[in-house]
Order: C-alpha cells, then sequence, then structure tokens
C-alpha cells in the first residue's frame, strides 16, 4: 500500500473546481435577476470566479427563456437566481493539469459534474 497521501495534480486541479463551483453557487444564489439584467449577471459572475487562483475560464449562461417563464405569471419584474436558471463551464488549470466542469439542470437539479481531466 502506497504510503504518499500527496494529492495529484489531477486531484488538486478537481478540488479547485470544487471550490470554484461552491463559491459561485453560495455568492450569487438569491440574487435578483431579470431577463434584463441577465447578460450582465453572466458577465459579473464569470469575471468574479475567473479572479480566483488556477481558473482559466469561465461561461456563465443565464437561461432567460427559463426566467421569463417564472415571471410569466408573477407581478414582478424579476425573481431570485437560482440553479435552474443557470449553466455553467469552469475551467480549471493547475500544474498543467487541465479539469472542464460543468453545471446544468438534471432531474430538477442543478447538477455540478467534472467533464473531463487533461495532462
Amino acid at each position: 500500500m502506497p504510503t504518499d497521501t500527496s494529492p495529484t495534480d489531477a486531484e488538486a486541479a478537481c478540488f479547485e473546481a470544487g471550490i470554484k463551483f461552491g463559491s459561485l453557487y453560495h455568492q450569487f444564489a438569491g440574487t435578483p435577476v431579470s431577463p434584463a439584467s441577465a447578460a450582465s449577471l453572466e458577465t459579473a459572475i464569470e469575471d468574479s470566479i475567473e479572479n480566483q487562483p488556477h481558473c482559466i475560464d469561465v461561461a456563465v449562461d443565464v437561461l432567460t427563456d427559463e426566467l421569463e417563464a417564472e415571471l410569466a405569471d408573477s407581478s414582478a419584474d424579476y425573481t431570485e437566481l437560482t440553479g435552474r436558471f443557470l449553466a455553467v463551464e469552469i475551467v480549471v488549470d493547475y500544474e498543467g493539469c487541465e479539469v472542464v466542469t460543468r453545471m446544468e439542470m438534471e432531474d430538477g437539479y442543478p447538477l455540478m459534474r467534472l467533464e473531463s481531466v487533461r495532462d
């Protein structure tokens, strides 16, 4: 049995990606959002998360069709941001190991998953 318990670069890169998603989701959940403000919120989220170490790309899509459907029967012009209104891709590079992660709705839940690991 190996005695070395240091994480591999791939494991560290995956951990970093998880940190980015935790930060993104919990920092922005509850933010007021409307179809008119969706694009600026996408940019704000991307810029914020890209500031973090090892993060090389963030793509956020606020699903405006979903927002519009939510607001169709509402007297309000906005709602609060939740995972059901987001599709996100985060790319992390740690010591030359690149991981690609995504968050999308799956069976009614905003599932965050590891898409690929490249050395």
